[in-house]
């Protein structure tokens, strides 16, 4: 909120505020993802804001992939998919918004040390986020960016999928782990809380010091 009021917007945050409905929907679990779904639909609706933003690249997908749980061809399914395009139309992931909404690459931040950045699977592979938070960061002044090996693949979080394989997952990221470590940085940077939960701890359990910021963090630092 801090780092969107310092670029000149207005910003309104909503308590009532739940879940998107994204780990009951990859879990298969679609009456609850939808129950989710319409809550977010409707305390949306009753905000008059240009722009909904989200520092989260899976929930923003998950908004964009909503109409998939009113696929019914009826009169009721028919009216949720047309809210449910409205909302998604002013819907943007935090990087996104600020370089393609605002047209804003530098936004005073100043961080001091070397970072490099992971592409969270659903923002770059969903909403095709990619090149956004890079600009955003190489504006920060005082910071070093470094292009990590395979920056774009998976942590091996997959939300269930690390519950339900963790051997698998370990293995994905314990290769995302060693590239971070290659890359002699002293902070990992991404757009989802999940990736960087998953990075951190295994960091930490390794006795790592590098540290694990999202990319608002980053940004709002001066």
């Amino acid at each position: 909120m801090e780092l969107l009021r310092r670029v000149g917007c207005t910003v309104e945050f909503d308590e009532r505020q739940t879940c998107c409905g994204q780990p009951a929907f990859n879990t298969g679990y679609r009456t609850e993802a939808r129950r989710l779904a319409e809550r977010f639909i409707e305390i949306c609706e009753e905000s008059s804001a240009e722009a909904i933003v989200s520092p989260s690249g899976s929930c923003t997908a998950m908004v964009h992939h909503y109409a998939s749980l009113f696929a019914d061809d009826n009169p009721v399914d028919e009216k949720w998919r047309a809210r449910t395009n409205a909302v998604a139309a002013r819907t943007f992931e935090l990087s996104s918004f600020l370089v393609r909404v605002l047209q804003i690459e530098d936004v005073g931040a100043r961080w001091s040390g070397r970072l490099t950045w992971h592409d969270a699977c659903h923002a770059l592979r969903d909403l095709k986020v990619q090149s956004e938070p890079r600009s955003l960061l190489h504006h920060v002044q005082g910071a070093e960016f470094v292009e990590m090996e395979n920056a774009d693949a998976c942590c091996g979080f997959g939300g269930t999928f690390s519950v339900k394989y963790p051997e698998i997952s370990v293995a994905i990221l314990d290769q995302k782990v060693e590239a971070i470590e290659r890359a002699g940085v002293q902070a990992v940077v991404s757009g989802d809380a999940s990736c960087l939960m998953q990075i951190g701890g295994r960091l930490s359990r390794n006795g790592s010091s590098v540290k694990v910021m999202h990319l608002a963090e980053v940004l709002a630092a001066q």
